[in-house]
This record gives structure tokens, sequence and C-alpha cells, in this order.
């Protein structure tokens, strides 16, 4: 019995059934993926969740994984945003994972926004979904809120300008709605939707509406700019509807499927089919209690070897329940690995 359960992303999780399932995952993935192999070629079956084989974030940079058996059938590409070296992580696609990828995204976000549906709000380009075989990590993060969407609208005519607001799109939704999802990068959401030339009939139509803003793509561009999260939270929510929300979530390309929203008590949560294991950066021991390289798992990835990340990212894992009653593992993100490669907008 799998351990993916979409309607309990939070309830206690079965260490001996995760395992088993991990196990299968990597012994399908060593089995099929010539290239997998050659990193762990004598690899044997994993005793606990820490000998699981992983692979560097930074390899999707330049190696394609690709797991082939008889009933995987490889469909599309998710491509990164670039980082400072100017590669793309490449993440291969199939039917299968996508599916559970976006049945897990929406378990958790609709824990943290609920289920109801409502007009979504894309600070984005309709222009980006034009790629064929290839979706970027941008477009695949607005669109897993889709199931919660009675209609979707984008509001930027440029993806890479956060002036290119179409404010009449904007206010022909505020006239017929009064509660709406947004999503955007956490940069653009600050450039294009709090700091843009604003026209006074949109600032009027905004107050007394109940927003849920949904973000993702990490702070650098806000750190630059010194712009705090209680600052930014504070801003987007000013004149709403008291039960307006802001959720931001911490996910990576190489991990499609599984994001990590801040709950109420200022935690990352993860869900029953995944974990996330806290290594020494110097001998990648496994920590507990200590700040260390976080290492990402999931049972999601079927048709490539992206179920064991081990990112550039430090956190910690911190035990006991919390406060905002979700059951299993939470951490806290700390940052980057010092002197790593900046990701691009989508992955932090």
């Amino acid at each position: 019995m799998s351990v993916f359960d979409p309607e309990q992303p939070y309830a206690v999780r079965d260490d001996a059934a995760l395992l088993a399932e991990l196990n299968d995952l990597s012994r399908r993935h060593l089995s099929g993926c010539a290239a997998y192999k050659s990193v762990w070629p004598a690899w044997q079956t994993a005793r606990s969740l820490a000998e699981l084989p992983f692979l560097h974030a930074g390899v999707f940079k330049y190696v394609r994984f690709r797991t082939e058996a008889p009933d995987i059938k490889h469909e599309r590409t998710l491509k990164s945003s670039a980082t400072t070296s100017g590669k793309s992580s490449m993440i291969t696609l199939d039917r299968e994972s996508s599916e559970l990828q976006s049945a897990s995204t929406l378990a958790i976000l609709r824990d943290f926004v609920g289920s109801k549906q409502r007009p979504l709000l894309v600070l984005d380009s309709s222009k980006s979904l034009l790629a064929r075989g290839e979706v970027s990590a941008r477009v695949a993060a607005a669109l897993s809120l889709k199931p919660l969407a009675t209609e979707i609208h984008f509001l930027l005519d440029d993806a890479a300008d956060a002036d290119s607001m179409r404010w009449e799109v904007l206010e022909g939704v505020l006239k017929a709605h009064d509660d709406l999802l947004v999503y955007g990068f956490t940069w653009i959401l600050w450039l294009a939707w709090l700091k843009a030339k604003r026209p006074e009939s949109i600032a009027r139509m905004l107050k007394g509406r109940r927003i849920a803003f949904v973000h993702s793509g990490g702070w650098k561009k806000l750190e630059a700019l010194k712009v705090e999260r209680s600052e930014f939270d504070h801003a987007l929510l000013k004149d709403l509807d008291p039960q307006s929300r802001v959720v931001d979530y911490y996910g990576l390309v190489e991990q499609v499927g599984i994001i990590y929203p801040l709950c109420e008590a200022g935690y990352r949560h993860v869900p029953r089919w995944a974990e996330v294991i806290v290594r020494d950066p110097w001998t990648l021991k496994p920590l507990t209690g200590e700040d260390g390289q976080l290492q990402l798992l999931n049972t999601l990835a079927r048709g490539a070897p992206y179920h064991s990340v081990l990112t550039e990212d430090v956190g910690r894992v911190v035990e006991g329940d919390c406060a905002c009653g979700r059951k299993g593992r939470r951490f806290l993100l700390q940052g980057r690995v010092p002197k790593s490669e900046v990701r691009g907008c989508a992955n932090v």
C-alpha cells in the first residue's frame, strides 16, 4: 500500500512503509537509468532513510536522467530558471509521475488555502504557456493551483517586466468577484502587485476583498531591496478582509510535486510521502538538532531518479508537535550553503 494519501498529507507517517517504497523506487531507477547506475554502482538496499542513494541538485544541469521501463510514458521536460552559471536544471516528466505530483501539490496547498474554488490571478504572461515539449517552473507552479480555480487570468503582458501589469484585467475580475486566489513569484508579487503604479480605482476596489496570496521563488531579490517577510505580508494584506492570507512555500524543480509552505507557527512541514534529512556539508553525515545541508526525498518520481536530492540549502529538523496542529516532520529553512550557486527564482 502506498504511503501517498492526498486526503491526509500531515498525518503521522509510517517510516517503515516509506523506507520500503523508496528502496523499491531506487532499485527501479538503478535498473532503468544507466547514468544513475554509474553514480551508485555498488548500492545495496538501505536499512534507514539516510542510507538511500541521492543526487546533488547541481547535476541536473549537466545530465539528463531518464529511467526506461515498459510502464513509463515520458512526456515533457520541466525547466528551472537559469542560475548564475547560466544553466537550467532539466527534469524529465512522465505521465504517472505528473499525475501524482499534481495531486500532491494540490493536497498540500488545499491544507493551507482551503478547497474553495475561486478565480486565480497569475503574475505571469500567458505567452509562457507556448513553449512546446517544455514547461517552465514558473508556469508549473501557477498551474498547480488550477484545480482550485474557477477561471484563470494572467496579469502580466511581459513575464520579465513587472511594470507590464494588465490592470484592466484585474479591474474586470474585481468587478465580478470578492474572493480571489493570487499566485506569483515572490519578487514579481512585490514589484508588480505592490510597487508598480497602481490605478486609484484598483486600490479602492481591493479594499475588503478576501485574497489568498500564494508565492514561491525565494527572497534573494527582495533581500537586495531590504524587504523583510513581515513587511511583505503586511503590504499584501493591508485593507483586505481579515480572512485573507499569505502562503510562502519552498520547493525545488528537482523535487517537483513536493512543496513546503510556511505554517502559522513559522515551520515548513513534510508530507507523509516525503522526507527531509539534514547532513553535514563537509562529511555528509546525518545530523540531528543541528543546521546542515538539506536532502529532500519523495515517492512520486517514477520516470527519472529525482526522488532523492541533496540540495544547496541549509536547514534544521525540529522535533515534537507543532502549534499549528500538523503532525509529522517539520524543519526550519535557514538559507544557502556558503558560496553555493544562486539558484533561479523558481527554486529557492
